[in-house]
């Protein structure tokens, strides 16, 4: 996990958006705003990602595929639609099980 802030320009959402030069946040830094981190293996992570959501009490939760093939035609709305500012009424976890991804 790499936390920096965002630069704040209206370029394509698949980009870093890191300011140049880059402003890192340490996690240190995230848990004063509230934004937990836990690096979970992806070996066993089931069990690992259950245990967070049982302490945390997570209600709710869901596998998404974000790939052309996994959405088809949903797919560039769906990434244009994380790139939107919004919020959420409850906590989340976001896994990664392949490729990379930007969350602000």
């Amino acid at each position: 996990m790499r936390a920096y802030y965002f630069d704040n320009e209206p370029t394509d959402q698949r980009l870093p958006h890191d300011c140049d030069p880059s402003r890192p946040v340490d996690v240190e830094t995230l848990g004063k705003i509230g934004v937990l981190y836990w690096k979970v293996p992806v070996e066993d992570y089931q069990s690992e990602i259950d245990a967070i959501a049982a302490k945390r009490d997570y209600k709710n939760r869901d596998t998404i595929n974000v790939t052309k093939e996994g959405l088809g035609d949903l797919y560039e709305a769906k990434i244009k639609s994380f790139f939107e500012e919004h919020m959420h009424e409850d906590e989340e976890i976001r896994y990664i099980l392949s490729g990379s991804g930007y969350f602000d």
